[in-house]
């Protein structure tokens, strides 16, 4: 089947769009008209960084309508709605211990994309490369919406928005009236503000460089913001709050702010962390003197079947006003919306294909 798909010819260059033929539909697959694709920080790390073998098709926060379904799909059909979110195998331990996103096949089912000789689309990004007008996916990708809300925008519930919110609520689970601050609040950052203020914490900080994304944060439920760079963070934490933060979510992946997110801890505190860079030195002494713990996680550690519609009704409630992050693109200004994400000037772009 040919579809038209943004491709990424070389690492490090901008898309074109082109036409790429899509393999057979297999039992388990599902075919999807996309309408929509949100754009993730990760998408940005599959262009530039040689995550991907190129040319290849990106994209991972995909929705649209359900075109036809493979033989053994069973609670899909044509016309649904969906959202599509990260592929796990379903059969190694962490997913049959309902951590799909742990799956032990996580990276090759996710991190890779390739067009070969034959400009066939042979292995998709995140299993959906939803920079497309089509996306073939296996049915463990999918998430069944309600037709009442826009497909464009619950695009990006399938990965940045779901990591932010289940962060906080499956994660860190912080109780009710504790404290929580948020280290860089772009669409990750603002969902996990947005699930603080669910679970009821008192202090919710947000830390970022940017006043626009602080601003925002604070009418999202933040109770405090701080803008870094040069200030003491931790201090300035520990003034709002007395004696530090029981949990925090580091969103920026990088060495000295998760530093001082260590440092921000209260006795016992927890730190979340979605990413790491490769210089990543853990305080071990400060860890160790406050009772304090690091956890990483993919995803939120979320089942997206379960964790997505329970975001769409937070949102249908007034709770999770995520549209307040969005942007829409159409799909050939792609490159545009890339570069609106990256300058900060836009926290979640959203490129709208088949309307």
């Amino acid at each position: 089947m040919k579809i038209k798909a943004a491709v990424t010819p070389k690492r490090g260059e901008p898309f074109e769009l082109k036409d790429v033929e899509l393999p057979e539909l297999n039992s388990n697959d599902v075919l999807i008209k996309v309408t929509a694709s949100g754009i993730c920080h990760t998408d940005v790390s599959g262009r530039d960084t040689g995550m991907v073998n190129p040319p290849s098709v990106l994209g991972h926060e995909g929705a649209g309508i359900v075109e036809e379904v493979g033989a053994e799909v069973t609670d899909l059909q044509k016309g649904d709605h969906v959202v599509v979110s990260f592929a796990s195998c379903g059969k190694c331990d962490n997913c049959l211990a309902n951590h799909p996103a742990h799956c032990e096949n996580y990276a090759e089912l996710n991190l890779n994309s390739h067009i070969d000789e034959e400009n066939k689309l042979v292995s998709r990004f995140f299993g959906q490369s939803s920079f497309a007008t089509y996306s073939l996916v296996n049915q463990r990708n999918v998430v069944k919406i309600d037709k009442d809300i826009d497909l464009a925008l619950a695009a990006p519930l399938g990965c940045g928005l779901q990591t932010g919110a289940s962060t906080v609520l499956n994660v860190l689970k912080p109780e009710s009236g504790s404290s929580i601050a948020v280290f860089g609040v772009g669409a990750v950052g603002l969902s996990a503000i947005m699930a603080a203020k669910i679970a009821g914490c008192e202090n919710i900080i947000a830390i970022d460089l940017h006043e626009n994304r602080l601003e925002l944060a604070e009418e999202l439920g933040a109770t405090a913001s701080i803008k870094s760079g040069n200030v003491d963070v931790a201090e300035k934490i520990k003034e709002i709050t007395g004696s530090g933060v029981q949990n925090i979510l580091d969103t920026t992946g990088v060495d000295a702010v998760i530093k001082q997110a260590v440092e921000s801890l209260d006795t016992f505190g927890k730190l979340a962390t979605v990413v790491t860079d490769d210089g990543f030195t853990v305080p071990l002494e400060a860890l160790a003197l406050g009772g304090n713990s690091i956890v990483g996680t993919s995803q939120g550690d979320a089942i997206p079947q379960k964790f997505i519609p329970e975001l769409i009704s937070y949102y249908k409630k007034g709770q999770f006003p995520f549209d307040r992050m969005v942007k829409f693109y159409e799909f050939d200004e792609i490159n545009k919306a890339f570069e609106e994400s990256e300058n900060g000037s836009v926290i979640k772009p959203v490129l709208k294909i088949n309307q």
